[in-house]
């Protein structure tokens, strides 16, 4: 009687569960993976948006950097004019602006020259193509002139290689 088995018991064991279509190998290879063809598709896919898309986000960068350009000589105007309200005259040519990060040590040295310096924080960053903002005391646009060659890094220009300074704000 111990080998015999009741029907609870069968009803009791796992089962199986029932399988997807008609169970033919090649049915099942299919919905394991992509055919060469699906693939293609995506493949082209992608390559038409990055067609579309790279262009205008590659042209968007140069925009970006006179922008940034245009902000740091803005910051650097500024700084100038604080410069000035404390010491009664803006940096000399040779003092430069460097002036605003270290208390000038030539002649005129400053007397009311602020502890910390001007800029927060107090380091010159150069322009975003990498060289340094130029500074023109006495300058021809104005008082003084703060501006960047451009992309170019020489003066003149037209476009994203056009002299940036503090005169086209």
């Amino acid at each position: 009687m111990a080998d015999m088995v009741t029907t609870a018991q069968i009803l009791a064991l796992p089962q199986r569960p029932p399988s997807r279509g008609s169970g033919t190998t090649r049915t099942r290879r299919r919905a394991s993976g992509f055919t060469l063809i699906e693939i293609m598709v995506v493949v082209i896919i992608l390559g038409i948006l990055a067609a579309l898309i790279v262009p205008r986000v590659v042209g968007r960068t140069d925009d970006a950097r006179v922008a940034a350009a245009k902000q740091d000589i803005a910051q650097l105007m500024q700084a100038l004019k604080l410069y000035r309200l404390d010491n009664g005259r803006y940096p000399t040519q040779e003092q430069g602006l460097r002036a605003l990060v270290e208390k000038p040590v030539s002649d005129p040295v400053p007397q009311n020259w602020k502890q910390g310096g001007y800029l927060d924080p107090p380091v010159l960053r150069k322009d975003p193509w990498g060289n340094e903002y130029q500074y023109l005391n006495p300058g021809v646009h104005g008082d003084v002139d703060v501006f960047s060659y451009g992309r170019d890094g020489v003066p003149g220009g037209t476009g994203p290689d056009a002299d940036i300074g503090s005169w086209n704000l």
